[in-house]
C-alpha cells in the first residue's frame, strides 16, 4: 500500500497525508487523526513517522493549543506566529535537529497532551505558551518535562521561559504619545485576554501614570485580536463614542499589530483620517506593518532572537544535562513609522 492509497481511503490530498505522517503543519487536528487512523486500519506504517521515533534524540517538537481565539488551528499562517517558527526551524537546522509540528485543540486539552506524551517523538519540547494559562503549562511540564515555553512567563512555575518584554514595549509607546503632546489617548484591548496584553496595558498605563494621565474608561475600546480587516463591533463602539457627543481621541494605542490595523481600516470607513484625525501605535512589527497604508508605528519583538534563545536553551539542557530552570526577558524596539505625528493641541 501507497501514500496515494491512504490520500483516498480517507478522502484527502496525497500532500495532506504527507503533512500528517510528517507532524507539519498545514492540516487540521480532526482530519491528521484522521489519516492517521485509516493509516493504521490499513496496516500501512509510514516512514516518516517511524523515522521520526528512531531519531527522537536529535528531534525537537513544537507543540501549539489552538482554538483559544487567539491561536487559531492555522496558527502557521498567523504573521506573528509564522515568523516565529521561520526562525525555530532554522535554528534548529543549524544546531542539526529536525523539527516536528504537533498541534493539541484547548478544549481537549489533557487527552492531547497525554496524546502527545504518549508518541516520545522527540526529547525536547518547545511550546507556544500565548494562549495558556499557569495551570496548563504546569499540566505540560508534568508530561513532557524537558520543556520551553515561549511567549509567555509565569514566575512561581520551575520551568524554562523566553517572553517579550511587554512591559517596556507597551511603556516606550505610551511615553513616544505623551512627548509628542498627545493627552486625550484611547485604549483599544483585545477581548481575548492573554499574560501578553495584561502586561502590555500596565506598561502603556505606567508611562501615563507618570506624566499626570490616564485613559478614562469612555476610551476603552475591545475587538477581536486576530482579524486584520475592519471589524463592524469597533465601528459601531465608535459610532456610538462620537454620538454621545465625545471627541475623538488624538491617538490610540492597540494590544497588537492585528488590532491597530483593523482599527486603521475600521476608522477609514467612517472617513476618520490616520495620522491627520487621529494617531495609532500597534505592537509585534509582523510583517503586515509595513505593507499597510499608512505604515504603522509599532513595537518591534524580535523573534529571531527568542527563537535561538528557545533552541540554544533546549538543546544545551538535553545535552548537557539539566542545570535548573531559566527565565529569559526579550527587550523590544520602538519603531516609528506614518501612522503616527504630533499632536498639535489637543480638543479635551
Amino acid at each position: 500500500m501507497k501514500m496515494e492509497d491512504i490520500a483516498k481511503l480517507a478522502n484527502v490530498s496525497k500532500s495532506a497525508v504527507s503533512l500528517a505522517f510528517s507532524g507539519k503543519p498545514g492540516v487540521g487536528p480532526d482530519t491528521r487523526e484522521r489519516i492517521l487512523q485509516v493509516a493504521h486500519e490499513a496496516g500501512y506504517s509510514p516512514k516518516s513517522r517511524a523515522a521520526a521515533v528512531t531519531k527522537a534524540d536529535k528531534s525537537l517538537l513544537f507543540l501549539v493549543c489552538t482554538n483559544s481565539g487567539i491561536v487559531l488551528e492555522e496558527y502557521y499562517q498567523q504573521p506573528f506566529f509564522k515568523e516565529l517558527i521561520q526562525f525555530i526551524e532554522e535554528r534548529c537546522r543549524q544546531k542539526g535537529y529536525s523539527l516536528i509540528f504537533s498541534s493539541v485543540d484547548i478544549e481537549c486539552f489533557q487527552r492531547g497532551i497525554q496524546g502527545v506524551a504518549d508518541e516520545k517523538r522527540s526529547t525536547g519540547t518547545i511550546v507556544l505558551g500565548t494562549n495558556l494559562t499557569r495551570e496548563q503549562i504546569r499540566d505540560i511540564h508534568a508530561k513532557l518535562p524537558n520543556l520551553i515555553v515561549l511567549d509567555t512567563c509565569f514566575e512561581t512555575l520551575p520551568v524554562q521561559f523566553i517572553q517579550i518584554n511587554n512591559v517596556m514595549g507597551a511603556y516606550e509607546a505610551g511615553a513616544y504619545l505623551c512627548d509628542n503632546g498627545h493627552t486625550s489617548i484611547g485604549y483599544i484591548a483585545s477581548n481575548v485576554r492573554i499574560h501578553n496584553f495584561e502586561e502590555r496595558k500596565r506598561g502603556f498605563m505606567a508611562a501615563l501614570t507618570e506624566r499626570g494621565l490616564k485613559v478614562p474608561e469612555t476610551r476603552h475600546f475591545s475587538v477581536a485580536p486576530a482579524i486584520l480587516s475592519s471589524q463592524d463591533d469597533l465601528k459601531r463602539q465608535l459610532t456610538a463614542y462620537l454620538a454621545s457627543g465625545h471627541i475623538l481621541p488624538t491617538a490610540w494605542f492597540c494590544e497588537c499589530d492585528y488590532m491597530a490595523i483593523s482599527a486603521m481600516k475600521t476608522m477609514n470607513e467612517l472617513g476618520i483620517r490616520v495620522p491627520q484625525d487621529t494617531s495609532v501605535i500597534g505592537f509585534d512589527n509582523i510583517t503586515e506593518s509595513l505593507i499597510v497604508t499608512p505604515e504603522l508605528t509599532t513595537v518591534h519583538v524580535d523573534k529571531e532572537k527568542m527563537a535561538i534563545l528557545a533552541v540554544d536553551l533546549l538543546t544545551d539542557t538535553l545535552e548537557q544535562g539539566s542545570q535548573g530552570t531559566t527565565k529569559i526577558i526579550v527587550d523590544t524596539i520602538f519603531v516609528e513609522r506614518n501612522s503616527c505625528a504630533a499632536n498639535r493641541g489637543d480638543l479635551e
